[in-house]
């Protein structure tokens, strides 16, 4: 059975105000899952995931821990009913950008309460790291990576601006973080070579950028606290897009990946060498959508209420 599933748990941009609300009515174990995470952060951060408002929830400190909470939520309840834990029907494990803090809890590498603390000074060091500078991130539509990379790399900035390629999603969409100034000049490039569209972020801050450095240095002081247990599955970071089974080099691979690019599309093709089922837990299907763009031959399901984690229990028997 293991070889045979791939999970992905999503990261920021994901959230929803209500997502989790029915797992969370509706099975015991998920509701342990929400309490848990607001004795830890000793504030309702549930009722800012159930209620809103909308502008609370999409605040970065708040939104990092809620979306690990919703995916553990559903963990935990995937365990379980199936009365395995998830290294049982799954070998290789990944999440995007806050999504590995997810994946790692799943591993049980890192406890559900230190995770929760984890993302929310990740949070709030990322939310903070910008101060009077206008910053922007965008989505680059239409036009491959290496063609973004050389214009990029042909058109030299003015000092103290910035434009980095953030995040690889898949083909077709690549994302960038940086100084209004930098983006913007990049971007007037990439229209006039092709690009079909350039999507403007709402984001808080340039995520995965250099401009991230003093976010990195905090989330060290952070990190050095805590103890990683060894892993009991494949994991794949976001900064190298191979397998990482070394606790102390993941942890600096954390520290490493908030100024880094989130190599997700060089991810997922390394996941599913041995695979074509790709399983995303957690609010949302953006991922699902981006690797379907990577390859369409891999079956793809998200889970992120009890109907579908009723769809995913009815296909794990059939492929068993």
């Amino acid at each position: 059975m293991s070889n045979k599933i791939v999970i992905v748990f999503p990261g920021q941009g994901s959230q929803i105000v209500g997502m989790g609300l029915d797992i969370y009515k509706n099975h015991h174990i998920a509701k342990q899952v929400f309490e848990e995470v607001d004795d830890s952060l000793n504030e309702k951060l549930s009722k800012v995931i159930f209620e809103g408002p909308d502008k609370k929830l999409t605040y970065t400190p708040n939104t990092q821990p809620a979306l690990m909470t919703v995916s553990m939520a559903i963990i935990r309840v995937i365990e379980y009913e199936l009365k395995k834990k998830i290294t049982d029907i799954s070998e290789v494990i990944l999440g995007h950008s806050l999504g590995e803090y997810s994946a790692l809890c799943s591993l049980d590498s890192i406890d559900l309460g230190s995770t929760a603390l984890l993302l929310r000074k990740r949070g709030e060091a990322m939310q903070s790291a910008i101060k009077n500078t206008e910053t922007k991130m965008v989505a680059v539509i239409g036009l491959e990576i290496n063609i973004i990379e050389e214009i990029i790399n042909e058109n030299k900035l003015i000092s103290d601006e910035v434009c980095e390629i953030a995040n690889d999603n898949c083909p077709g969409q690549i994302i960038l973080s940086g100084t209004k100034g930098g983006v913007d000049f990049i971007s007037e490039k990439l229209k006039n070579t092709g690009a079909r569209s350039i999507i403007n972020l709402k984001v808080s801050a340039p995520f995965h950028c250099s401009l991230m450095k003093g976010a990195s240095i905090k989330m060290e002081r952070n990190l050095e606290k805590i103890n990683f247990r060894e892993l009991k599955s494949k994991f794949i970071s976001n900064v190298t897009a191979n397998y990482e089974n070394d606790p102390k080099l993941i942890k600096n691979l954390l520290i490493e990946q908030i100024c880094s690019r989130v190599r997700w599309r060089e991810s997922i093709i390394k996941s599913t060498n041995n695979t074509n089922f790709i399983v995303e837990i957690g609010s949302g299907k953006v991922l699902t959508g981006m690797n379907k763009r990577i390859d369409r031959n891999y079956e793809s399901l998200n889970v992120s209420n009890l109907e579908e984690a009723d769809i995913f229990f009815k296909r794990l028997k059939e492929i068993i």
